[in-house]
């Protein structure tokens, strides 16, 4: 008896600024999902916001980075091609996109009205955790450390009570896009003018000292969600954790485990935990962490979409944990099934 393959809806692209790292992973994705298991329906989100639908396992509308995408349809509007009907049609979907209109629990709600399980945070957790002012004021509300910041709102008074040296970043953006790291007042202005290029919304935020850590997690509320190994970032030469050391090649090491004693490695695998469970997440997520020298663990943020390629910091921090890629996908399709069949049985 043959088993029917899962038809999986991989969503790749998006609007962000992050689109062509959103390409990597999907592709990364596309290569690791076995096609005797999974038959793969691609949808890739041009940086205009229009949807374009490909099948079969070898064509899945993941173009290589900086081509053209021939629009298809604009989600969610019904279009002649039959391109909303064909979404819903499939058992699962994928979204491997990073940044706004993609991680931010946009997607997440369109997929929530279409009644179709998909991989990761839902419309909340995702929300939150992209508005990195009210995802530390909830971490904060739940006695998890994190870092000291200050809000600044059009209309605010551009200022820092903070200190020096801080960060200045759009409060939701991701990859380093538009941050700053200032050292007086001198340097304030133009760095909140750059990272309101990106969100009305700033950021200025205390520059921790400490080592940079980052830990995975797996799961859905039932059994409760695994801890990768962390992992130490090294920038190598550069100054911070900056978009090029993130993507440059040879810009960041990564150190599984780091260098820190047991019990703090433990402290970092429960927080970053502690930080799911509080963000209401499910599915995946890669907390970033300072270590101070006092041993110290504070939560830096959450991402529920992070970097997917077989290469990222989330897929090498649970292979060193025993955890292979192709295992991983599958465990996070599992989660989206559970999630979604687990849910069914409210009552609205």
């Amino acid at each position: 008896m043959t088993t029917r393959r899962l038809r999986v809806a991989l969503l790749a692209g998006g609007r962000s600024s992050e689109h062509d790292i959103s390409l990597a992973s999907a592709r990364s994705v596309l290569e690791a999902l076995d096609p005797a298991r999974y038959d793969v329906v691609g949808v890739a989100i041009g940086r205009d916001g229009r949807w374009a639908l490909h099948s079969g396992h070898t064509d899945v509308g993941v173009p290589s980075t900086g081509t053209e995408v021939s629009p298809a349809a604009t989600l969610p509007v019904p279009a002649e091609d039959g391109t909303l009907a064909a979404l819903g049609a499939v058992d699962v979907v994928m979204p491997i996109l990073h940044g706004p209109f993609g991680e931010d629990g946009t997607v997440q709600g369109l997929l929530e009205l279409a009644d179709v399980p998909y991989v990761g945070a839902g419309v909340a957790a995702s929300a939150l955790a992209m508005d990195k002012d009210l995802f530390k004021k909830v971490m904060r509300d739940s006695g998890i450390p994190v870092a000291r910041h200050h809000t600044i709102r059009l209309g605010d008074a551009v200022d820092n009570p903070i200190g020096y040296p801080a960060f200045v970043k759009p409060a939701r953006l991701g990859s380093s896009v538009g941050i700053s790291k200032v050292h007086d007042d001198a340097e304030l202005e133009a760095a909140v003018a750059l990272a309101r290029r990106h969100d009305e919304k700033v950021l200025v935020e205390e520059a921790v000292v400490g080592m940079e850590v980052e830990c995975g997690v797996l799961g859905n509320r039932q059994p409760p969600p695994i801890a990768s190994l962390p992992g130490r970032i090294d920038t190598l030469e550069h100054d911070w954790y900056d978009y090029a050391s993130k993507y440059d090649e040879g810009g960041m090491e990564l150190v599984i485990p780091p260098e820190l004693p047991q019990h703090t490695v433990e402290l970092v695998q429960q927080r970053a935990v502690d930080a799911f469970v509080a963000s209401e997440c499910e599915g995946m997520a890669r907390v970033d962490f300072f270590v101070r020298d006092d041993g110290e663990v504070v939560v830096n943020e959450l991402n529920t979409i992070p970097g997917f390629t077989a290469t990222s910091v989330y897929a090498k921090l649970f292979q060193a944990s025993g955890i292979e890629y192709a295992e991983l996908l599958e465990r996070l399709i599992g989660l989206a099934l559970e999630r979604h069949e687990r849910r069914s049985l409210l009552q609205f």
